[in-house]
This record gives C-alpha cells, structure tokens and sequence, in this order.
C-alpha cells in the first residue's frame, strides 16, 4: 500500500518505509556546503535560529501527522521569536540580513501550509510586506488578500494604505481585476484608470463603470480606456449613472411597489387608539411634513399623489393647490420635493421643475432651483443642465432664489470638484456686502459638498476669512455652526492632511474656536477607526462646561463618525454613548441620539431602537426629538415595522407638540424612505454620502433653529446618501436578467480554514432583490458567471461556456 501523501501538500510525499529516511542528511550536507560561508559569517544565535528552522522543515514532512503538528506548532513560536529579534536588532543598528533568510523561508512554508495570517502577521512584524507579492499563488491569493483587507482597518496609518496596496499588486497579479477595482477605490482612486487598461474586455469595463457610478466616482472615460468611439460613449453613460433611474424603476415594478403612496398611507392614522387619531388640522407645519414624507416615501418613482398631478386633471391641478397649501419657505421644499420623487430621472425632473420657475413668488422659484439640484444629484449628464439654469439664479437679489440655487449646485456637483463653480461660489463667499450672512453660509456649505475630501487649499482659505470677518452678533446666531462643517467637509477623511487648518482655526473668535477644532477633528478622521482621536473626543466630552459652549455636541457626533466604519468600533462606540447617556451634561445628551443614529444608519439593531424609544420620552424636549429623527435615521427605508409602529404611538403621544410631531414625522417618511428599497449607508460609496449626513446631522444639533425654523431644506442635502439597496443583474447587453441568487446574512470568514459558507440563513430569490444591511448575495446557478465577485448593484453575467443543462 502506498503511503498517505502529506496532507498539506508541502514538500515531497514522506518516504514509503519508516526503515528509510535516508534521503533527508544528504540534501542537507549539501546544502551546507554551499553555504558554509555564509555560515562563518552568523552568530551563534543565528545559527542556532537556521538549525531550528531547518529541523521543523524536515518534521513538518514527516509522515506522522502528530509530528507534523509539533513542527507546525514551533514554526509559530519560531516566527514570534523573529519578530521579537528583529525590533531588538533594530534598536540596536544591527545587520538583519540573516534574520530575513529565515523570514523567506518561514513565509513560503506558511503559504504552502495553509497558514496565510500567519505569513502577513510575521511581514508586518519584520516591515516587509512586499515580499508576500512572490510568495502567494492562485490557490491561497484571495485569502490572503481578504486578511490584509480586513486588517487594515486596524493598521495604523501609512500601514493601513500599505497594506491595501499590496492587496491591490496581489489581485492584479492574478487578474482578478474587479476585486483590484474595489481596493484601487479605497485607495483614493489612484490606481483606477490602470485596472481599465489591464484588459481589453469590454463588458469587463462595463462592470467597472458600474462600480465607479454606485462609488459615485466623477471620471472621464479616454481613448486610453476605450478607443473605439461607441464604446466610450457606452462607458461614459454608465459611469454618468444614467441607467440607475432605469433599474431602480426596473426594481419597483418586479416587486410591486410602483403605485404612489400618499402621507396618509405612512401615518396610518386608523391605527392609533386615541388621542391624535383624529387631529386633522390643515395646519402649516403639518403641510410641510406631508410634503417630506411624500418626498422621502415616493423617492425617484416619479408619480405621487401630491406634487406631480394625475394626468387627467389640468396641469395646474393638484400640484398647484399643494404648494399654496404650505406658507412662505414651506412653498419651497413642496417645490423641492418635486425633484426629489423625479430623483435621478434628469429628462421628465428638469421638464416638470421648468414651469416653477416662471413663478411670481420667490419661494416657488428657489424650491425648483433646488429640485433642479436634486433630480440630478449623483447622475452626471455631458451637457451639465442643471449647471446652466442654476448659474443663472446664483446672483439674483432675492435671498431665498440665491441660497435655492447655491444649494441646488452643492448637491449636484457633489465631489464633483468642479473648477467652475469653485470661481463663482468663491465670489459670493467673499462678497460679504451683498451676500447675507445666510447666503455666505450655503455657498461655504455648496463649496465643502462639491470639493469633499479634496483638501482644497484655496476654499479652505475662503471659508477661513468668511469665518474670521463675522462679527459677535453673527457667531451668535445658530446657523453659523455650519461654517466649520463646511470647512470640516473639504477635510473629511483626509486625517493628518487637516493639522494646517486646525492650527489656523486656534486663532478664531472664542465663541467658536472650539466647536471649530472639534468639527474639523471628527470629519478628518470620520470613518478611519483611530482610537486616540475616539479617546481625546472622550475626554472633551467629559468636561464640564459653563453654559453657552457649544463644542461637546459637534464632539460625541465625532465619536460615532470615526467609528462607524468597522463593525468593532461601532459596537464599541455604542457602549461608550450610553455611559455619556448616563454622566454627561445636558448639551451631550441632546448629541447622542444623533450620533446613534448615524453610527447604525439604515441598519436598526435592536439594543439601539431600544435605547432612542426611551430617549424619544425624555423631558428634555431636545432629546426627544433628536431620538426620533435618529429613529427615521436607523430605519431609513428598511420598512421596520417595530419602529414604525414605536413612530406611530409616539405620534398619538406628542399629538398637541407642533414640534415633536413634526420631527414624529419625518421619521416615518425616512423610514420608509424610497418605499423601502432605498439605502442610507455611506459605506461602500465615497466620502460624497458622508458628507451629506454630516451637514444634516451638525443641522439637526440645534434643530428649533435650523429644521424646525425656515432652514428645513436643510434635511434635502440628504439625498446625497440615498442609493437603491438592490442587485439587478444584466445579461451582456444590459438588458436585466432574471436569475436565481441565495440571498443571506454574510459571514464574516476572514483566516477560516478550508472553504466556508460566506453567508447563512439565506433564501433563494429571483432577481432583482432587495440586499439590506450586513446581507450579502449569491448565484444560485451555474449557468452564468457574474463579473464581480460581490454581487450588489448592477451586476452583468456572462454564460458559463462549460454549462451544459441536463
């Protein structure tokens, strides 16, 4: 009988008869002879290091696989030794020549043994990742570069980019070119042209171009990307995200949600017991939230029951009623709303919005201009529409047409980095005689949405001087808060790039000084996961204040945004905003609920719901409507029946508090925020979602202000954050595709041996679904292969050519 060929697949088969282990001595004297000389030049510590080594290599081929187990268990003691040595070496200055032989060895022997991590780890030990680049093959490539991918977010920074690069030089080495795609975008995008021209597969670049448009990446396809002419153009239009309004409304008809749903529907007044049921005053301010809940439910499907008129009435007829059913600055978000239910539909919004602003009253005409910002928010278009008509209105006399437009411009250009709007937004920055301090205010806001985490010298030094010529009276107004915000935006990420700034800000008016470095901290470092910036927001948060300081708030909101992007972290900030619940100062608890909110967007988990229902009754009036806002914000178009039925009450509850219940219903109309088949999360996409949550959630820290105030436009900025939750797959010419995919919980299988399952629970759908938050999807056919290893978003298949049907 033949003997058990090793298991591992390390090294030759061990020799047939135990009476035989010859052939081992032999190999090795030679090998010593060659290296005799080198040998000389060791220490005895070295030398004692190699034999060790060279004894484990020769168990670990050992036919016994008990033997074989030792070898590899003193292998990971041997490595940890290294690692040891070699920081003791490098303090002293001494050669390590020697000790990285030994390194080269140990990591081939890893990546043979199925022992990934522990290769990276003992690399990352010893700074010399690079070498993992000739040691991985096909077979241990992916696992590899998911363990470096999941580490960096715990690697300080310039390892964490580092090791990602090298994730990014494995996969391109093994062509798999959408995973490289996926790295490069993290990568701050400096690598993505060059994976559109590692292949000449044009339905490959389609699926990039999908990619970059869900990231919502502003790029130029060249001849260098594709030279043939239709092809460019098909590309552009993708990257342009013209075909999201398309798939999203290919969504809404699979699964039957395209009828409009009208304010009454969300409410569901019939069943409430009691007090409020049959509060139905035709008041202002409960106009005005109708008109956001039916803006936020009836999202990008184009009809509604309020704005846009059923066809049979004349085109006057319910839309006009509807926006003189709202005062003054309310007109303007009914006219706004208007863009946001033709969201993404550039062609029908720009056409229907047209007809508003021939209006005589100001309001009308600024809530088209910023429904012209809205409908073509995230969907790029060559001949920049929205950029003429609103450029227009950018200098008018009239307050409210100004900030319409300038506010319409940041929304549309998000992260666009637009040059030509940096001249003009600049001038109105710097005009404070003609422009009001509100004015001032949206143009810095505009100018951090459009350059987000550009690290634009020039705006920063623009908003710095708006922020510096304020006098006492303007610091003291509330709105001026979004100043810092603005400033923060153009930073957001970016992490030490924003020191230079920070020091600039010290020199500030003391009213807002503080609140300044706070804001500008936590954007920089919004999402990276950095402990010591979490620890000293802590420990600003622990202080205790005379009144009149405002900075704790921008400071908790701080914690939960550097936080939020690992899974960790963000369980760990939940613990820590409970103790602030329980010890900090008023001006604290008012943030945390907000910051609650953001740290599980769109994602309800149950000890949070648990933790707002009881803030959403808290005495202090603040905190209870932040609680409820971050109640919409948790849920935001999950459809989650818990919280709307917690909504519902808290609506019959606060049924004679104007304010509350304005606040009750936002919160439903976000939570059933594109009939449930809209997302929030900015993960995944670029800093351009991010950063519109952040202005919202620094709006909502004062909300009798701002929101509850004329500044309730405000909450449209959110839109930037608003992507369909689905998987859409296309066959080859982007026609959708019904196929049937698993749809479950993902697993987290980083460092797992073998092959593990990477979701659980799942059930089997047919396209499109809907994917919601830590879901994760996949074919549940052979007979086509997608072109993407994760399956969201669109998804182009191409058919297995080895399939064949039984």
């Amino acid at each position: 009988m033949a003997p058990p060929e090793n298991p591992n697949g390390a090294g030759p088969a061990a020799p047939s008869d135990p009476a035989q282990p010859q052939p081992q001595p032999p190999a090795k004297s030679k090998w010593k002879k060659k290296d005799e000389k080198k040998d000389d030049d060791l220490s005895e510590e070295d030398l004692a290091l190699k034999e060790q080594l060279e004894l484990y290599v020769v168990r670990a081929q050992d036919a016994d696989p008990g033997v074989q187990k030792l070898a590899l268990e003193s292998m990971r003691n041997l490595a940890g030794e290294i690692a040891q040595e070699f920081q003791k070496r490098q303090d002293d200055d001494m050669p390590i020549d020697a000790l990285m032989e030994l390194v080269q060895q140990i990591v081939s022997f890893h990546m043979k043994h199925n022992a990934e991590p522990e290769a990276v780890d003992l690399l990352m030990e010893v700074e010399d990742l690079d070498l993992l680049v000739e040691h991985v093959d096909s077979t241990n490539y992916k696992r590899t570069c998911l363990y470096l991918t999941s580490s960096s977010k715990y690697l300080p920074a310039p390892d964490d980019m580092l090791a990602l690069d090298i994730a990014y030089t494995i996969y391109m080495k093994f062509e798999d070119l959408t995973s490289a795609l996926r790295i490069a975008l993290l990568l701050d995008n400096k690598y993505v042209k060059q994976v559109y021209t590692a292949t000449e597969d044009l339905q490959l670049k389609k699926q990039f171009s999908f990619i970059i448009a869900r990231h919502g990446l502003a790029m130029e396809i060249d001849d260098e990307i594709a030279a043939d002419g239709n092809d460019k153009e098909g590309l552009q239009e993708i990257v342009n995200n013209s075909k999201l309004s398309e798939g999203y409304l290919t969504l809404a008809r699979d699964i039957e949600v395209m009828e409009a749903k009208s304010p009454e529907d969300i409410y569901k007044v019939h069943l409430i017991d009691g007090r409020g049921a049959s509060s139905s005053l035709d008041s202002a301010r409960q106009n005005l939230a109708a008109t956001f809940v039916n803006a936020f439910v009836n999202a990008g499907f184009g009809q509604d029951k309020l704005m846009t008129a059923p066809s049979d009435s004349s085109s006057s007829g319910a839309s006009g009623n509807w926006l003189f059913k709202n005062k003054e600055h309310g007109k303007a978000s009914a006219a706004a709303s208007l863009g946001m239910i033709l969201l993404w539909d550039t062609d029908s919004g720009l056409a229907q919005l047209d007809k508003y602003l021939h209006s005589n009253d100001a309001h009308v005409v600024a809530g088209a201009l910023l429904g012209i910002g809205i409908v073509t928010c995230g969907v790029k278009n060559d001949c920049d529409p929205a950029l003429a008509i609103l450029m227009e209105y950018i200098n008018k006399d009239d307050t409210n047409i100004r900030i319409g437009a300038i506010l319409g411009l940041g929304i549309a250009y998000a992260g666009s980095q637009k040059e030509e709007l940096k001249s003009y937004l600049s001038t109105v920055l710097g005009d404070s005689e003609k422009s009001t301090l509100e004015v001032l205010i949206f143009s810095a806001i505009a100018l951090g949405l459009v350059f987000v985490g550009s690290c634009n010298e020039e705006i920063a030094q623009s908003i710095i001087f708006a922020l510096m010529e304020r006098s006492e009276a303007e610091l003291a107004e509330p709105i001026i808060r979004l100043l810092p915000v603005a400033l923060g935006l153009l930073y957001l990420g970016k992490q030490e790039s924003v020191e230079a700034t920070a020091e600039v800000s010290k020199t500030f008016d003391e009213k807002i000084r503080k609140y300044c470095d706070v804001t500008l901290m936590s954007l920089a470092y919004a999402g990276t996961g950095n402990v010591l910036k979490v620890q000293k927001l802590l420990g600003i948060c622990s202080q205790h204040l005379e009144k009149g300081e405002t900075h704790q708030g921008p400071a908790v909101l701080g914690i939960a945004l550097i936080a939020m992007a690992e899974e960790l972290g963000a369980e760990m900030a939940v613990r820590s905003l409970e103790r602030l619940l329980q010890y900090g100062e008023q001006n604290i608890r008012r943030a945390v609920p907000l910051a609650l909110g953001i740290l599980c967007i769109s994602n309800p988990k149950v000890n949070v719901i648990d933790t707002l229902s009881r803030l959403s009754h808290d005495a202090d009036a603040d905190v209870s409507m932040a609680a409820i806002i971050s109640l919409g914000l948790i849920g935001a178009g999950t459809n989650n029946a818990r919280i709307a039925g917690m909504l519902r009450n808290l609506s019959s509850y606060y049924y004679k508090e104007a304010a509350h219940l304005f606040c009750v219903r936002i919160a439903q109309g976000l939570v059933h925020l594109g009939k449930g088949l809209l997302t929030l999360s900015p993960y995944h996409s670029d800093r351009m979602a991010l950063g519109g949550l952040v202005t919202v959630l620094h709006a909502c820290l004062d909300m009798k202000s701002t929101i509850l105030g004329k500044y309730h436009y405000i909450l449209y900025i959110i839109v930037l954050a608003m992507q369909p939750r689905m998987l859409l797959t296309v066959d080859e010419d982007l026609k959708p595709l019904s196929v049937p995919v698993r749809v479950g919980q993902a697993v987290d299988v980083v460092g797992q041996a073998g092959r593990p399952k990477t979701i659980t629970g799942f059930q089997t759908h047919s396209t499109p679904v809907l994917l919601a938050a830590g879901e994760r999807a996949e074919l549940a056919t052979e007979k086509y292969i997608p072109l993407t290893s994760v399956l969201e978003g669109f998804v182009i298949l191409k058919k297995n050519p080895e399939y064949n049907e039984e």
